[in-house]
């Protein structure tokens, strides 16, 4: 009886639920494959992906009649891992706007990994992180190039020409290259969508060893251009040889989110029509938070930038990124901080290959966002997705960064109906509260409202219903 007592005890001790989180980082080195990245100067280098964890902590032990689960979260183009889904940035109504720290509160175990080129992911000393690698001006119409040092061509607006001699932020001029255009040590782009399914693989992998899931899998959520490197993951069919046993990695994943996704590119890598992939490697900016909307949409979705947010993403940016926060600014000596991301190539995310998804699948967008990322591309990702167990969520006035936004006044509160994931009777927290709720319902039970599929919208109150 006194063992039986005691085991008694024992199991009533253990905690069914987290009493805190841990947040830590490591790394995952490996060497380049030969053919991998498009420059063949880093062929063979040693390399590393920085993972930012924060995992459940359960002060007396977990209970063993609790699952293990974990994610891994895929940042989009610009902002980093740990800026986008851990932000430290208080939330109006309580706590913080950190996607990781609302998941592992939850019982989920998340890793958010810098893809290379990013954060404190290797750069690369011939890569980015040399500021000559930033674009120089544009050649002339007929092809000849004015500038001594070089010129460049892009093959996307969103890596534009001339940040070297940039009059505006964000500037290189002055810090670092004190006055000068500096020729590039490498002139293709840094990356191409498959130099991140590599690095994905290698995370799965770390994920499923560190927190060892009890189905022996992770949930994988695609953000913005981190849904199309997802979403090219998951593509059984990629013939790239350096990328065997796609099917393999496709098993380790037991649900997979699509949020804010890029969509419609090529099936595989292709020139652009009418010139080349852009000849440089290096893109800088300034900040990356929330955006401005229409102003007729932005005082109808009042309090949806949370006050100090844009900072905080800056300023997280900045942290992850020490040699970036030492470029920038118009005074000597006195750089204000840029964050610096990879150059890459867009393919392999199309209704082609989310024709071949197989892992259930939640597809979420803010109304708000715009291409080349805008709603329309939630329709066509679920439309294509040829399961049964699929869920479309669009989220009124939220926009891409809807991860962050929040709601304030009289809207938030709604005439009918609870807001997602919340409270009888308390206001709608706004669209990150929706973006965490879903994530949690998803990753635990694979559904959405409590439904395993169909599509639903949420309205400005943050109250979600079925769309026939």
């Amino acid at each position: 009886m006194a063992g039986v007592s005691g085991a008694s005890a024992a199991a009533a001790a253990c905690d069914k639920v987290p009493t805190g989180v841990q947040v830590s980082d490591h790394f995952l080195p490996f060497t380049v494959p030969a053919g991998l990245m498009p420059d063949p100067q880093f062929d063979g280098l040693p390399a590393e992906l920085q993972v930012h964890r924060v995992q459940p902590v359960y002060a007396h032990g977990k209970c063993h009649s609790v699952p293990n689960r974990a994610a891994v979260l895929i940042h989009g183009r610009t902002n980093y891992g740990p800026t986008t889904f851990d932000l430290r940035q208080p939330a109006p109504e309580g706590g913080e706007l950190s996607v990781q720290k609302a998941l592992a509160r939850a019982g989920i175990d998340t890793f958010a990994p810098n893809l290379l080129g990013y954060g404190r992911s290797t750069r690369f000393s011939h890569g980015l992180d040399d500021p000559g690698n930033a674009s120089l001006p544009a050649y002339n119409p007929d092809g000849t190039c004015s500038n001594p040092v070089g010129c460049d061509r892009t093959h996307v607006p969103v890596f534009p020409l001339n940040q070297q001699g940039a009059a505006q932020d964000p500037t290189l001029l002055t810090n670092p290259l004190g006055g000068q255009l500096r020729a590039h040590s490498s002139h293709v782009r840094f990356a191409r969508v498959d130099t991140f399914v590599r690095d994905i693989r290698q995370v799965i992998d770390d994920a499923i060893a560190r927190a060892q899931p009890s189905d022996g899998k992770v949930t994988l959520v695609g953000y913005s251009a981190g849904a199309q490197h997802v979403g090219r993951t998951l593509y059984a069919a990629n013939p790239n040889p350096l990328l065997p046993h796609s099917d393999q990695y496709i098993a380790k994943v037991n649900r997979v989110v699509f949020a804010a996704s890029l969509f419609g590119f090529d099936t595989e890598e292709t020139p652009p029509p009418g010139g080349s992939f852009a000849t440089f490697p290096l893109h800088v900016f300034v900040g990356g938070g929330p955006g401005n909307l229409p102003p007729d949409r932005e005082a109808a979705c009042t309090g949806r930038v949370v006050p100090g947010s844009r900072e905080q993403v800056a300023a997280q940016n900045r942290e992850e990124d020490p040699v970036g926060a030492q470029w920038g600014g118009t005074i000597a000596g006195h750089p204000t901080g840029l964050a610096r991301s990879p150059v890459f190539s867009s393919y392999g995310w199309n209704t082609e290959v989310a024709a071949q998804l197989t892992p259930p699948t939640l597809v979420i967008h803010g109304l708000e966002d715009a291409p080349p990322t805008s709603p329309a591309n939630a329709d066509a990702i679920y439309n294509a997705a040829p399961m049964t167990n699929k869920v479309l969520v669009k989220i009124a006035c939220g926009s891409h960064t809807f991860l962050w936004e929040g709601c304030s006044g009289h809207r938030c509160t709604p005439t009918v109906g609870t807001p997602y994931g919340g409270t009888p009777g308390a206001p709608w927290a706004g669209p990150h509260s929706t973006f965490k709720a879903a994530l949690i319902e998803w990753i635990t039970s694979g559904t959405f409202n409590r439904a395993s599929n169909g599509k639903f919208t949420v309205n400005e109150s943050g109250v979600a219903s079925n769309v026939p």
